[in-house]
């Protein structure tokens, strides 16, 4: 599963990948929800139009969306933001929430969360 789809340079790699391996992994798109400069991302405003290019464009399906909220703020908005978009396209996969926050992830319709340091303790 690649989780980090967020750019059309990556795409047309996969698109390629794919068309030699004759398989293709699961795919979600990362979206910025928080548009924070430091973090990779489709912004929230470019995500229908991201979508629709990498179908399109590229013949990729995505299943879902990824996100990681602003450390600093509520993630339920992000989370909300993010099944909104996911609703609009027809993605059925929400992969967000972390060790912190994954319990309001799921009152939001994650599908999948990232709990590394709750088993992990911290890096």
């Amino acid at each position: 599963m690649i989780e980090t789809l967020d750019r059309e340079s990556l795409a047309r790699a996969l698109a390629d990948a794919i068309a030699k391996a004759g398989r293709a992994p699961r795919l979600y798109v990362q979206v910025n929800t928080g548009e924070e400069p430091q973090k990779a991302g489709v912004a929230p405003l470019e995500a229908d139009a991201f979508i629709t290019a990498v179908r399109r464009d590229f013949g990729l399906q995505p299943e879902g969306l990824m996100c990681i909220p602003p450390a600093d703020e509520p993630p339920g908005p992000h989370f909300a933001l993010l099944a909104k978009i996911a609703e609009r396209n027809g993605l059925t996969q929400l992969s967000m929430g972390m060790s912190g926050d994954f319990e309001t992830a799921i009152r939001f319709g994650a599908t999948s969360v990232r709990v590394g340091s709750a088993l992990f303790g911290a890096r």
